[in-house]
């Protein structure tokens, strides 16, 4: 696509803002698709949800929301838009249905999946379920409707300790990150009966990584998300959900930090506080780097990669959502 004098007047105010995260050479690809996707979701009444996990020029760019999951889901939901579209990955998008039944939910690429829900199945939760009957079942948003619509409870890595303590159950099952169950049983008293699942960008960091960056950058904060390895979370100053992560960079403004997590969330993120130094690790989620610029303009254009659900699913799956919508983030 061309990149056009009134191309570049327009997107001008947005390139300023990241031209730290994107060289002024790749912004010449970047903004003709910016341009044409700002002016479509506003003649389609279309909103743009982008992850924390997205690249700048989408998150930056051409989102009406950005945060995690969850908090778009439900700020899609309080819209008067007909499409919806989730930078994200599918089960985000579901999500976001879940939520929004009568609004068209598109997703730019239907192979973007996650490691977490990948390894669990409904039918995996119906046999938990035999096999403990009568105790209560957890699953993490980070899961399909399927899922959803087998558990009594859903949580985030933000609310998962409150929302298991709310239970007042002697044992919970909780599904599926492994690491984010023994976070949770190390903050409560609750007996967790976890699953074997994890996240591949959290999984790969390590202990030692993270002392050796110490090290080499006296005075830095380390922070980490609940997803990662016990030792990680144990050599890090905070450990805290997406959105907490945000936060503590925000209020405690640390000379130089490193975001153990997805690495374009880093870039985003010292996008909004210029005064601190990241410390970037490079662990990519491959399924959200699925998520591009053309893409979503083609999906958006042609309204393609529709999420269809039976309203059986929708109906089940979203009341584990409201009980935990109930309970408070």
């Amino acid at each position: 696509m061309e990149f056009t004098a009134e191309i570049k007047k327009a997107t001008e105010p947005i390139y300023k803002k990241i031209s730290k995260a994107i060289p002024e050479i790749e912004w010449s690809v970047h903004a003709p698709y910016i341009y044409e996707i700002n002016k479509l979701k506003k003649k389609k009444n279309a909103v743009i949800l982008a992850h924390n996990y997205q690249t700048p020029e989408i998150y930056h760019g051409i989102s009406d929301f950005s945060a995690d999951s969850l908090a778009l889901a439900i700020e899609a939901a309080n819209t008067k838009a007909d499409i919806i579209v989730m930078c994200g990955v599918h089960f985000m998008a579901e999500t976001a249905k879940l939520m929004s039944p009568d609004k068209k939910v598109l997703l730019p690429d239907m192979r973007a999946g996650c490691s977490l829900s990948a390894s669990i199945t409904g039918e995996d939760v119906r046999n938990l379920k035999k096999k403990y009957p009568n105790v209560p079942v957890v699953s993490y948003v980070n899961t399909s409707a399927d899922v959803k619509a087998e558990t009594d409870v859903c949580c985030t890595s933000a609310n998962a300790v409150k929302i298991v303590n709310s239970l007042g159950a002697n044992k919970v099952i909780f599904l599926p990150d492994d690491y984010l169950a023994k976070y949770v049983a190390s903050q409560t008293d609750v007996e967790i009966i976890s699953w074997k699942g994890t996240c591949e960008v959290h999984e790969k960091f390590t202990d030692t990584e993270i002392n050796e960056i110490r090290e080499n950058n006296p005075n830095i904060k380390v922070i980490a998300h609940p997803e990662c390895p016990p030792d990680v979370i144990k050599a890090s100053d905070f450990a805290g959900s997406t959105s907490g992560m945000i936060k503590y960079v925000k209020d405690n403004q640390p000379k130089k930090v490193m975001m153990v997590t997805e690495c374009s969330m880093s870039d985003n993120i010292q996008i909004d506080n210029p005064n601190v130094e990241f410390i970037r690790p490079c662990n990519l989620c491959p399924h959200m780097k699925r998520i591009t610029l053309p893409k979503i303009l083609d999906c958006l254009k042609k309204e393609t990669n529709e999420i269809i659900m039976s309203e059986e699913i929708i109906k089940r799956a979203r009341k584990s959502v409201e009980r935990m919508a109930e309970v408070g983030r």
